[in-house]
């Protein structure tokens, strides 16, 4: 994971795949603040194409992508610059990140769909600024393979990951006995199974401490984020599964520890603010000045720390148990809980029985120890369809 330092006399050129996200618009937040260190190069984003046009408006980007092709047909030419080329779908975002004047790619595409662009962008050797953890948790090895052979750096944008970055500078993993990612705890920390037979999306989406999309919320509820988190650290750290853990940490102040074999530990600390891991990936090594909120001591009086409950939040066992496998799992954890999750948001599944089904599904799959590309894709669609005729009474629960 080492990193090329940005040059002194230019800002990073950046292309950010999820414009319109959470995650795209706290990045567009960092280059607003630090216009003489980022520079916009192209930006992509889904089916927002008046979002997306305000953007191109703002910072002058040279590249834009609409990936869903209905919206590019209905998308008004007009109100993007003239100087902004304007494409679609996957073809779109392949010629934008392998784009000669981009540096930095920020991968911040929710779910799956986010693998083909940062694919692209390893494969053309690019520094990848990565926000989107199912790539690492559908294709693992084969993405660390890919970077190492094509020279490409990732530098991980999730808080926890980047917490994990920072405090192993210097070291790597054979200093380590172990990482531990912290949770917020989501919005039903401390709560039963029984308290949440009946939980409605809106309770799941109220998050207390983070401000994130519809899909990440929902999996921060049910922690499958942090499962998700674990398989991620796995690869990016190149860690077994029994080096990592997860603790529930409610004010979301302290990111992650990381315990070294001399029983030192350090922990990276900083407000639950996005802005500060986007800003230390687009401009590794450099720290300087952002727009990132500061800690403010005077008013931290405490840190709490405490279990997770994994009797309740099955989800976070399935993230351990895919770390451990690899293989074909991680393609079909991911790809039946974003069905699963989006059946809950829509009404047709119940809060809990999110994990049960990932649970089902994952365990009715072919396993397979090493899997191609094409075969994980093949298992994306399976799991999803599988999902999409799941119920309590045909698949028996765990």
């Amino acid at each position: 994971m080492s990193s090329h330092p940005p040059s002194v006399d230019r800002p990073r050129r950046v292309a950010l795949l999820g414009s319109t996200g959470s995650i795209g618009t706290s990045t567009l937040d960092v280059a607003r603040h630090l216009p003489d260190r980022v520079s916009i190069v192209g930006l992509a984003a889904n089916s927002k194409w008046e979002q997306l046009a305000e953007q191109c408006r703002a910072f002058k980007a040279r590249l834009a992508v609409i990936c869903d092709p209905d919206a590019f047909k209905r998308a008004d030419r007009a109100c993007f610059p003239k100087e902004t080329q304007l494409l679609c779908g996957e073809d779109g975002v392949a010629r934008l990140v392998t784009d000669p004047d981009v540096d930095v790619v920020v991968s911040a595409v929710v779910g799956a769909a986010g693998l083909a662009g940062t694919w692209a962008a390893l494969e053309a050797g690019k520094t990848v600024a990565l926000a989107n953890k199912e790539t690492l948790v559908v294709g693992g090895a084969l993405v660390m393979d890919l970077a190492a052979a094509r020279g490409a750096t990732l530098l991980p944008v999730d808080s926890e990951h980047s917490a994990i970055f920072q405090a192993l500078t210097g070291h790597t993993a054979r200093d380590v006995t172990r990482v531990v990612l912290t949770a917020s705890g989501g919005p039903f920390r401390g709560k039963r199974a029984a308290d949440l037979e009946d939980v409605t999306p809106e309770q799941a989406l109220k998050h207390p401490t983070w401000q994130m999309g519809p899909k990440i919320t929902i999996d921060s509820a049910t922690l499958m984020n942090k499962a998700l988190e674990v398989i991620e650290a796995r690869w990016l750290f190149g860690l077994a599964a029994e080096q990592i853990d997860v603790i529930v940490h409610p004010e979301s102040v302290v990111h992650s520890f990381v315990e070294f074999a001399d029983a030192s530990v350090l922990a990276q600390l900083s407000p639950p603010d996005m802005r500060l891991p986007i800003q230390l990936a687009l401009l590794h090594p450099a720290r300087v000045g952002g727009p990132a909120k500061r800690l403010d001591w005077r008013t931290l009086s405490a840190l709490h720390f405490e279990p997770a409950d994994r009797e309740t939040f099955a989800a976070l066992d399935l993230g351990f148990e895919v770390a451990r496998a690899g293989g074909t799992c991680g393609a079909v954890l991911n790809a039946a809980n974003e069905a699963a999750v989006g059946r809950f948001l829509a009404g047709g599944l119940a809060f809990l029985d999110i994990a049960r089904c990932c649970r089902a599904v994952l365990d009715s799959h072919d396993y397979e120890p090493r899997p191609t590309l094409e075969r994980l894709k093949a298992l994306d669609a399976w799991a999803r369809q599988e999902v999409a005729s799941w119920t309590r009474t045909r698949t028996p629960v765990r």
